[in-house]
């Protein structure tokens, strides 16, 4: 759990929001600008009470041997959550956390094996194709014209493209990414 008195901890918050808001200076410890991003509350802490801690690998994405390195700028999902007004609601580090969920749970069920293998590697196929989940909630929940009452919805759908079309989600990053 995020735990005040951990430096690591404090750091890892802050470089949270300066990615996510594109900006050099640091912020509060507590506010309204935690809850813009996607947090439960003014403390930036984990979403959900004993939940997995926000998903470092994703949000602080170091960029080595993936599709998102060639990216210009961030994915959609990220220039709407911050940006645009239509999808102020949108839970964005709730979705994150359930992403991560499911593809790590896709690694462990070995679904991602042939394309590790393929690649070589497994954290740039991870956040690869947390990436191109990410993309696909951005999509349904534009194209749908998304609230928080359809979220279990589209992460139903997520899991089952998750562990049944990895490839699939793939190539769709890759087809956005050569956009």
């Amino acid at each position: 759990a995020l735990d005040d008195s951990e430096r690591v901890h404090m750091r890892i918050l802050q470089t949270i929001y300066r990615q996510l808001m594109r900006s050099r200076l640091g912020c509060p410890r507590y506010g309204a600008h935690w809850e813009q991003l996607g947090f439960q509350g003014r403390r930036g802490s984990t979403p959900l009470p004993g939940e997995i801690p926000i998903p470092k690998i994703q949000l602080n994405h170091p960029c080595s041997s993936s599709i998102l390195c060639q990216v210009p700028q961030p994915l959609p999902v990220l220039q709407t959550q911050l940006h645009c007004p239509p999808l102020d609601n949108f839970p964005f580090c709730i979705m994150s956390v359930n992403i991560t969920r499911m593809v790590v749970q896709a690694l462990r069920e070995e679904r991602l094996s042939r394309e590790c293998n393929r690649r070589q590697q497994v954290i740039g196929v991870l956040n690869d194709l947390y990436a191109a989940a990410f993309l696909r909630l951005f999509r349904l929940w534009k194209g749908q014209h998304g609230t928080i009452a359809d979220a279990g919805f589209f992460l139903k759908e997520l899991e089952l493209s998750t562990k049944k079309k990895p490839r699939q989600l793939l190539k769709s990053l890759e087809a956005y990414v050569s956009h």
